[in-house]
């Protein structure tokens, strides 16, 4: 078992009653189970967490719904996950807040696993005024963000700061500087010129992380840096958490594909590496991962953003922009981080539950640890198992995947939310 918000990394039993955990031990004094998950071989862990996924409800159920989202994620080894904004319409009252929350309560029903909703920042998320964020917060919104664009105005995101400070969440921005991506299709440089396409330049990245730290500090807001492509974002994120205050109000965090991908998987025009932020240079790559080994990036998230068949195979300047992820990352991560020794068992755990818990304020109600009297909320992982991703044989209402044929090892062989088996044995 290895729970790191109590340290623990060592053979132990987990005892499961009427959704919580009633004990944990060597020699369990419980009551003789109904039903027992023989976990030997395995890492039984708090139940995965990921801050940043797309379920597309409400407006594109084609691509997925709240339902298959969720039973995906279970099927990743997921119990909890949180949802961005950018559906038609956003995500930016009240009223849809709680409208994911009963979808949501529906799916988990059904075998998915926990959904807490994003709120958006702006009004349809257009950055031109402030949404209802104390309302939103009111009814359950664990964070907001625009997520799909940045909030380009510099005063209208001085305003969010203010306002989202005072609910006490965090605030995600999608770095983005719009004017210079316009035409934009992936990472600028030899290859984009070689296909004649539209150059994405890391700066367009990096200025507004800079600018919003600066924004972050003087309102003393929580701010959150999504899915960070570029090695010079990893500087300017190491800079801000040099100090104690840094360290509280600054976090970022990393995706799969960006962990592992180079822009070189967009040869022959291959609009299932089309994501955004783009991927970049080998460079980014190992920054990135020196980034998380050295713990300035502290969140692991999948960016889960599915699309259809038929706009995938649109031409490339005319395909959405990202790729299904929910299923396939945790087996990913544990290729680029723990196989190549760049983290431990221990820590890509904590990169996956504690630490987006505490982003979204989850482990106020036991989300991200296993203790007696919390939510049974577990992952049992395989490490050993070896699998081939098989975009077919995706959960997903949508199965865009540049991995595709892909060998990897570690894979959830169970996961259990509120007590229940929602996926495996």
């Amino acid at each position: 078992m290895i729970d790191p918000v109590s340290g623990t990394d060592k053979m132990l039993d987990v005892a499961i009653d009427a959704g919580k955990i009633v004990e944990i031990g060597k020699r369990l004094t419980a009551e003789p189970a109904r039903r027992v998950i023989e976990a030997e071989g395995c890492i039984v862990t708090p139940g995965l967490v990921d801050p940043h996924v797309h379920l597309r409800e409400p407006g594109h159920e084609y691509k997925e719904t709240i339902a298959t989202g969720s039973m995906a994620a279970a099927r990743g080894g997921f119990t909890s996950i949180c949802c961005m904004p950018n559906t038609s319409p956003a995500l930016d009252s009240p009223e849809l807040v709680r409208f994911v929350y009963d979808r949501a309560e529906a799916a988990l029903r059904e075998g998915g696993c926990r959904v807490f909703p994003v709120a958006a920042a702006t009004k349809g998320r257009r950055g031109e005024e402030t949404a209802e964020i104390q309302l939103c917060a009111k009814a359950g919104a664990v964070a907001f963000s625009d997520d799909g664009d940045a909030v380009a105005s510099a005063g209208v995101m001085s305003r969010v700061l203010t306002q989202v400070k005072q609910t006490g969440k965090v605030f995600m921005q999608h770095c983005q500087e719009p004017s210079l991506t316009r035409g934009a299709q992936m990472h600028a440089g030899a290859l984009s010129v070689k296909l004649g396409l539209g150059g994405w330049p890391r700066v367009a990245e990096e200025i507004i992380v800079e600018r919003d730290i600066r924004l972050a500090r003087g309102s003393g807001c929580r701010y959150h840096i999504q899915h960070i492509s570029s090695a010079g974002t990893c500087e300017i994120l190491q800079r801000a958490r040099k100090d104690d205050e840094g360290k509280r109000l600054i976090t970022g965090e990393a995706s799969p594909h960006h962990l592992l991908l180079t822009v070189d998987a967009c040869e022959g025009y291959n609009t299932q590496a089309k994501v955004n932020p783009p991927l970049r240079e080998r460079g980014d790559v190992d920054a990135l991962r020196e980034a998380v080994a050295a713990g300035v990036v502290t969140v692991l998230a999948t960016d889960h953003a599915p699309h259809s068949a038929d706009e995938k195979a649109l031409p490339f300047e005319e395909a959405p922009m990202g790729m299904a992820g929910i299923e396939t990352a945790l087996a990913l991560y544990i290729e680029a981080l723990v196989s190549s020794g760049a983290v431990s068992w221990k820590r890509l755990i904590a990169m996956m539950t504690i630490e987006p818990a505490r982003l979204c304020g989850l482990d106020l109600c036991g989300i991200g640890m296993l203790k007696v009297g919390g939510p049974a909320d577990v992952t049992v992982i395989d490490p050993e198992v070896s699998w081939t991703i098989r975009a077919s044989e995706l959960t997903s209402r949508s199965r865009n995947t540049p991995f595709d044929g892909r060998k990897v090892k570690g894979r959830a062989r169970a996961t259990i939310v509120g007590g229940c088996v929602v996926f495996g044995e």
